[in-house]
């Protein structure tokens, strides 16, 4: 039986185990789907001593909601995700605008490596905020 990799990292929340005491963790696909959006939602600059980090879509998003910025959204994302998300092999990004929202529908297509757990399909709304 081929071993599995396991993933584990800290919840963002910071809450404590209720019977340990430790930090709580996320493992696995949620340990994965938390960095993706930690990601996405990182500006570049934005974390001292790595200001290449981030995904830098924030200035997209002030944009016109039109295809050409939907290419220009994906484009980034995928970037982000294969140069700063080494636990997954990126098989599509794509984004459409959502003109009545004022955003874009991002669907992420992925699978973990070192993982016998199929394609994983991510779907997200990104919108400006103030």
């Amino acid at each position: 039986m081929p071993q599995q990799s396991t993933f584990k990292d800290l919840s963002v929340v910071f809450k404590k185990h209720p019977v340990t005491d430790d930090l709580v963790t996320v493992k696995d696909k949620v340990a994965i789907a938390q960095s993706i959006s930690n990601l996405l939602q990182t500006n570049n600059g934005d974390r001292p001593f790595n200001p290449d980090l981030g995904s830098g879509i924030r200035n997209l998003l002030f944009e016109q909601a039109d295809w050409g910025t939907a290419a220009a959204l994906s484009g980034r994302v995928k970037e982000c995700l294969v140069k700063y998300e080494p636990r997954i092999s990126v098989i599509s990004c794509s984004a459409s605008p959502d003109v009545e929202n004022n955003g874009f529908d991002v669907e992420i297509e992925y699978e973990i490596l070192g993982r016998d757990d199929g394609r994983i399909v991510a779907e997200v709304f990104l919108e400006r905020t103030r």
